[in-house]
């Protein structure tokens, strides 16, 4: 039998600034077995997601930092290929935080099994995975969005984003999505349902567009982004309105972020509220959230998109296109095939 080779990716250094290529490291090494506990697992799907590039930095935050020579984290699905684990069995699919890595052996305790078809079993890191359950609860629980309102999204053609404005027109809201280009903005019209979307590259005063497609003012404001999308944004919330604050990705790679404009007395004129939030805050309520996803998928009111990047040697490529919103829905990297 061949021998089955790792290939991963691990930090190199902290960068400082913008990341680039340097700050990963490709390594090679045979496959272990799985000890007593463990499970064996190739990875088919990589998830690739910007909350990574915070962890590569030695700072406080609300997910421990990597350390230089650690793999790179990120959450995949996988094939088991051997199992010494009572719950899972070999060709069983699963869901785990393996990294950027080829294959991976894993505590059983830290799997889940896929109970999606394999040819839609990337889903389960997209709609149906942490981006599909941060859009529904960011939206319905910390935004509270109702029938009749307008919900404004930034980074809209993202996996979150995206999500949430399709979750936001089933509930009834009017939606305007911002991202980064005519194509993108089209999609989100078109092939979403949007009730308007804008280029905000294309606006060189981009608070005069967003208020043309928001003649209501914004009642909710799904913020993704941060930067200058969300200084616009923020001088066209009602009363009442409710700021969720789900990502920052303009500020990310800042060393030193520009200073935006001071949102508290917009907040106090406006009684309105902005509140951060990180999704495993409602990991209890997952399963119920599932449910209803997977209901609008099979209705055909929930739709999903990916970008696609082939093989785990492109892993930091496809990252660092997040930066330069390469991506349109879920960024993937298809690491292996099933076997």
């Amino acid at each position: 039998m061949t021998e089955r080779i790792n290939k991963r990716w691990r930090l190199a250094a902290y960068p400082e600034g913008m990341v680039d290529e340097s700050a990963f490291q490709y390594m090679e090494a045979p496959v272990l077995p799985p000890g007593d506990g463990q499970v064996l697992v190739k990875v088919i799907w990589l998830s690739v997601d910007p909350y990574v590039r915070g962890r590569m930095s030695p700072v406080k935050s609300y997910v421990e930092p990597m350390k230089v020579g650690q793999t790179i984290a990120g959450q995949s699905v996988g094939q088991v290929l051997e199992s010494r684990h009572p719950r899972f069995d070999k060709g069983d699919l699963v869901l785990g935080f393996t990294g950027w890595q080829s294959y991976a052996v894993m505590p059983g305790e830290e799997l889940e099994k896929v109970a999606l078809r394999a040819l839609k079993a990337s889903y389960a890191l997209g709609v149906l995975g942490m981006p599909g359950l941060t859009a529904y609860f960011g939206l319905l629980e910390v935004g509270k969005a109702r029938e009749g309102e307008t919900v404004l999204v930034s980074g809209a053609a993202g996996a979150v984003g995206s999500t949430a404005g399709q979750i936001a027109k089933i509930k009834g809201c009017m939606v305007v999505g911002v991202a980064g280009s005519d194509e993108k903005a089209r999609w989100l019209t078109e092939g979403l349902g949007f009730d308007a979307a804008v280029n905000y590259k294309a606006h060189p005063d981009l608070r005069e567009a967003l208020g043309a497609a928001c003649p209501n003012g914004v009642d909710v404001y799904f913020d993704n982004v941060g930067g200058t999308v969300s200084d616009a944004a923020i001088g066209l919330i009602n009363q009442k309105a409710r700021i969720v604050v789900c990502g920052q990705i303009a500020h990310y790679n800042a060393k030193n972020p520009p200073r935006g404009p001071r949102i508290l007395a917009t907040l106090l004129v406006n009684r309105a509220r902005a509140e951060g939030f990180i999704v495993y805050d409602f990991q209890q309520r997952f399963p119920t959230a599932m449910v209803e996803l997977q209901r609008w998928m099979a209705e055909g009111r929930l739709k999903a998109r990916e970008t696609i990047i082939e093989g785990i040697e492109n892993a930091p490529k496809a990252f660092l296109g997040l930066f330069e919103g390469a991506n349109t829905g879920k960024l993937l990297v298809k690491v292996g095939e099933m076997e």
